[in-house]
């Protein structure tokens, strides 16, 4: 168990001291989700009008958890980019060789990474009373339980793919091309009732879509039109594992070598 618990804790800790010692790591992955979301929001405002529950939401109000979302899939590039230049200073390897288990090396990053990914996601809760966001209890509990595990599996997706990179390049290719059309078929722009048949059955298949569903419910559920139990559960499950597929997928990959484990 030591073998996992403390060399997990200590990646952890590694990786908030790390991220918050760059701050243009933390500027660039705030601001430019924002940045997006002002442009898009203010610009499709009265364009786009959709029903959430029992609220009639506008563009700007539609558009902000998805744009939330948007946060939490950059924090989680920018935190798995690390994996790549670990390798590339040295450190992985001496990680590698030392008796650690794999378990606790991605536990420990992937972790890190979704705490920080969450984190940034909960600063952008404080622009929803601005919105007319209003929180029960409830709501906010279950705004908090999509986030982590929203968070958790773009990160572990995140490992995954930054295990096989040799370069942060190669690694950005991949993401844009990978998670970017994730985010955009997740429901972010429109809802899935609205979209062809085609890129309707590309959203059902997308994990994000069931996260998103859940946090933008969070955001206008009221207490007598709260979900059910049963549609929490399900969602809940399908991220879960969507978290869990990553996170082994991650444990078996790092116990490959490839060419940027040479030093």
């Amino acid at each position: 168990m030591n073998t996992i618990l403390l060399p997990a804790w200590t990646l952890l800790v590694r990786e908030i001291v790390r991220f918050y010692r760059q701050r243009s790591r933390v500027l660039s992955s705030i601001a430019t989700p924002l940045v997006f979301w002002v442009f898009f929001g203010f610009g499709l405002n009265s364009a786009i009008g959709v029903q959430v529950g029992s609220t009639h939401v506008k563009g700007l109000v539609y558009l902000y958890p998805g744009f939330i979302v948007l946060n939490l899939l950059f924090a989680s590039i920018f935190s798995t980019i690390s994996i790549i230049e670990d390798r590339r200073e040295g450190f992985m390897q001496s990680v590698l060789v030392s008796p650690v288990s794999p378990v606790g090396i991605v536990l420990g990053k992937v972790l890190g990474g979704t705490l920080l990914a969450m984190s940034q996601g909960i600063l952008f809760l404080l622009i929803a009373p601005f919105l007319g966001i209003r929180f029960s209890i409830e709501g906010l509990m279950l705004g908090l339980w999509s986030l982590f595990w929203l968070s958790a599996g773009l990160t572990s997706l995140g490992f995954y793919f930054a295990w096989k990179m040799n370069s942060t390049q190669g690694f950005h290719g991949v993401m844009n091309l990978f998670l970017m059309p994730m985010w955009l078929l997740s429901g972010s722009f429109f809802p899935v009732d609205t979209a062809p048949r085609w890129m309707a059955v590309a959203m059902k298949i997308n994990p994000i879509t069931y996260g998103l569903e859940m946090f933008r419910e969070s955001l206008h559920a009221v207490p007598q039109d709260f979900p059910s139990l049963k549609w929490i559960l399900l969602k809940s499950s399908i991220l879960i594992i969507f978290a869990g597929v990553f996170f082994v997928a991650s444990v078996f990959g790092l116990r490959k070598r490839t060419t940027g484990d040479l030093l």
